[in-house]
């Protein structure tokens, strides 16, 4: 996930949590939490307490995440948040809780009579690769309802475009073609291929690493003619350590109707 997706995925997640935003700069972006998003974002459970007590007026934090400090310039302070960042967690985690799934509308002009709207399924799925090391990515994937044509990087397309959780009264939504779980099932096999196609060299360095470690464990027990419980376990710790999966996850997800 590179620094400008970030970015983008900041400010979308704050502007649709009603965050005001302060600043917005290229490299990065100064919100204003609400009460709500103070509560699950800053982890300080006993100064609300002490607010909700006391009858004392709150005051939410104000936070500055930098996503690019490679390219800041001046004496920017601020929280750096990138792809596996704790707070770049805590944000997808509070996504999750706050909907994992949504329905929007492109909006449309009201001076327009009658405009067709398109439905899109749009999911952002995690990929995660385990062995000794982690290796994550974020892809997002939309699928035309109608056509069955994928697009890649659906999240930034819908950055772009001005959406509302309510219809037009002048817009039509198509009925969809494909069924959403059908659709589902395509974008999961693109994610299966996307998967195969990519390298696995760390697969296999850590095969080596794991048969390294495995001689060296041999080695002590070598003399050993009945091996000993800690034997096992520590040759279970070592599979557990360097066997490698892989693991794909649904972040979020909707029905997108666009023109």
């Amino acid at each position: 996930m590179l620094p400008q997706q970030v970015h983008g995925y900041l400010r979308n997640f704050f502007e649709q949590t009603d965050c005001p935003i302060i600043t917005d700069d290229d490299n990065y972006l100064t919100v204003q939490l609400t009460i709500d998003m103070d509560k699950r974002i800053m982890n300080r459970p006993f100064y609300w307490k002490y607010i909700e007590s006391t009858d004392t007026d709150p005051c939410p934090a104000q936070l500055t995440f930098v996503t690019d400090q490679n390219m800041l310039n001046g004496n920017t302070n601020g929280e750096i948040v990138h792809f596996g960042s704790f707070r770049l967690n805590q944000i997808f985690q509070a996504t999750k809780e706050l909907g994992s799934y949504v329905q929007m509308y492109e909006r449309v002009d009201p001076l327009e009579t009658t405009i067709f709207l398109t439905p899109y399924l749009g999911i952002n799925f995690k990929v995660s690769y385990y062995c000794d090391q982690t290796k994550e990515m974020i892809y997002s994937l939309g699928i035309n309802l109608m056509t069955g044509n994928i697009i890649e990087e659906f999240q930034t397309l819908l950055c772009e475009l001005d959406l509302d959780s309510d219809k037009a009264d002048q817009a039509f939504p198509l009925q969809y073609i494909i069924k959403p779980t059908r659709a589902l099932q395509r974008l999961d096999a693109e994610i299966n291929n996307f998967i195969q196609q990519d390298d696995h060299t760390w697969a296999e360095l850590a095969k080596k690493r794991w048969q390294r470690d495995q001689r060296v464990l041999d080695y002590f027990y070598e003399e050993v003619e009945e091996k000993p419980e800690c034997y096992e376990i520590e040759k279970n710790a070592l599979e557990e350590r360097y066997a490698a999966k892989i693991k794909v996850e649904i972040i979020n997800g909707g029905l997108f109707y666009l023109k």
